[in-house]
């Protein structure tokens, strides 16, 4: 792991523990060269599992991408990084269990479940975009069963 702060190549871990309840680790690292501490995540890679597009096609499940999407709801919002990795950790779970493919739906579907639960407003956000509302008619519609 390169030092963020001088490059060096040669870091070493300080202190590992498990996060995410069990589905990671997390590393506190020194580096060996200018001591700047930082911490990294190991996570078991999702590469296995394919998402299915509304036009058919497939590509392989992308964590940063969805979370990018997530975090564009969240904006100016009280989540925290915590609590959204937690919720892509627990529905990866849920995708990945004995299945190899996931319609890009259920993965949206999903998501605006817990955004709800979350933060109504990211809720709103995320489901303008993942359900294409045509109109103001569709978004207030949206809106009156939020509240």
């Amino acid at each position: 792991m390169d030092c963020p702060r001088c490059k060096n190549a040669s870091t070493s871990v300080v202190d590992s523990r498990l996060a995410e309840d069990g589905r990671a680790v997390r590393r506190r690292r020194e580096c060996d060269k200018c001591s700047h501490r930082l911490t990294t995540f190991e996570r078991q890679e999702m590469s296995t599992l394919i998402v299915i597009k509304r036009d058919g096609t497939r590509e392989p499940y992308n964590r940063e991408k969805l979370q990018r999407g997530i975090w564009v709801a969240c904006t100016k919002r009280p989540v925290s990084q915590e609590k959204v990795d937690k919720m892509l950790s627990k529905l990866e779970e849920k995708w990945g269990t004995n299945k190899k493919e996931v319609a890009s739906s259920t993965v949206g579907n999903d998501v605006m479940k817990e955004l709800k639960r979350l933060d109504k407003v990211a809720y709103i956000r995320f489901a303008s975009v993942h359900r294409e509302f045509k109109d103001v008619e569709e978004f207030k519609e949206a809106m009156n069963k939020l509240l």
